[in-house]
């Protein structure tokens, strides 16, 4: 504990990510306005006290949206890297473990997941389903599985001949209890740091899509589609771009911070 809080990386990462969820869990007490009521006599009004980042422009209120919108980014981070996560330890464990032709099949597998541009896989999938944000969180989550299945299949290399893990199976532990037991708690800290940095990579990816409109639609409010709404009327209504562009720096860098922050925590060179 003592180390992370000497970490100003991880701090300041998870200072952050604090922030941003707290104020997406609450958004429905402090914003001030419906994100969806339209006010006809409200169009494109700057930022003032009334609108603290100004309307759109169907006189929506930018600040409303915004909070509402963190909702949507962080759910579909969480979600979609659960998923990925999930499939890329069950696939690491069983490559790394087994190893011989169930890790050349699963690798060869990687191979050509990795070979194949992420987005555009994502793209030509999501143009032959129904733009929703669950097919969203879904096919990030399907396409993002392959760093972590190399590094937990490299964990599980660099474990398997340890003493411990050789006496489990001499003593006659199951495979599936030397896994669980033994190899996956010894594999948590890049699991943790790709679990990390993947919500920030799947951030970036749900706020193109829905810049594209590809992703979330309206009038569900996400960072990309109120960025899409901006683009119209960028020349005399920035605030319709900076402050979306600006939230989903701020969380994508703060999640790259934490992760990065987390790595060197975690690491065992580090500890006293």
């Amino acid at each position: 504990m003592n180390i992370f809080l000497k970490n100003p990386m991880a701090l300041s990462g998870l200072i952050i990510i604090l922030t941003i969820l707290i104020l997406a869990l609450i958004a429905p007490i402090i914003a001030p306005y419906d994100p969806n009521f339209i006010d006809i006599n409200s169009i494109l009004f700057p930022p003032s006290i009334d609108h603290l980042m100004g309307t759109d422009g169907l006189g929506r209120d930018v600040f409303s949206r915004m909070l509402y919108g963190a909702q949507i980014s962080l759910l579909v981070g969480f979600v979609a890297v659960g998923i990925a996560t999930l499939i890329g330890v069950i696939l690491g464990s069983l490559a790394g473990f087994y190893r011989g032709w169930v890790d050349s099949l699963i690798m060869r597998f990687v191979d050509i997941m990795l070979s194949i541009p992420t987005f555009f896989l994502i793209l030509a999938v999501i143009a032959f389903l129904s733009p929703s944000i669950w097919n969203i969180m879904i096919v990030i989550g399907l396409t993002s599985w392959m760093g972590v299945t190399r590094l937990v299949r490299a964990e599980f290399f660099s474990l398997r001949q340890r003493e411990y893990v050789l006496a489990a199976e001499t003593m006659g532990s199951s495979h599936s209890s030397i896994i669980i037991k033994h190899l996956l708690p010894n594999s948590l800290t890049p699991i943790i740091v790709s679990s990390v940095l993947g919500i920030a990579s799947a951030v970036l990816v749900e706020s193109g899509l829905s810049f594209l409109g590809l992703g979330v639609q309206a009038p569900t409010a996400s960072w990309g589609n109120i960025l899409t709404d901006g683009k119209e009327y960028i020349q005399f209504a920035w605030w319709l771009s900076l402050f979306p562009g600006l939230a989903i720096l701020i969380t994508v860098l703060g999640y790259n911070l934490l992760g990065e922050g987390l790595r060197d925590v975690l690491d065992p060179k580090n500890k006293d």
